[in-house]
């Protein structure tokens, strides 16, 4: 085996920029913000680019109604803990909540046509109230 070849055999390192990404993801939304001010400070063409570039990626911004197992799957939640009854136990785990997230975005969404309903419906009736006026 050459040296060329054995490179290729080792998984692929994660760049400075998806280290320092995570970093700020593990801080939230405060690290973001202070990284884009700090930015503008110094080098305004810095900031330009994290405002930029929260703008494009909308972490704080998008509400996407994805299976949580998606978005976390790049961070280690489906990889193995070498337990079998653990990892069982965390699949089960994370169907159940992501089956109640299904129900609560079902509810919310009833609940939603409901209030547009009863509002479309007091509508209707004070439109019908002034016309007989």
């Amino acid at each position: 085996m050459t040296m060329a070849t054995a490179t290729h055999d080792l998984p692929p390192q994660d760049t400075w920029f998806q280290r320092a990404e995570a970093w700020l993801d593990q801080r939230g939304k405060p690290a973001w913000i202070t990284a884009m001010v700090l930015g503008f400070i110094f080098f305004w063409p810095v900031g330009l680019a994290f405002l930029a570039y929260m703008i494009w990626r909308k972490p704080m911004l998008c509400h996407a109604r994805s299976s949580r197992r998606n978005k976390f799957a790049g961070h280690g939640v489906n990889r193995s803990s070498g337990n079998a009854a653990f990892d069982s136990y965390k699949e089960a785990t994370l169907d159940r909540l992501h089956q109640e997230q299904e129900e609560f975005h079902a509810f919310m969404e009833r609940l939603r046509a409901a209030k547009d309903k009863a509002e479309f419906d007091q509508f209707m009736s004070e439109r019908e109230t002034k016309a007989e006026q």
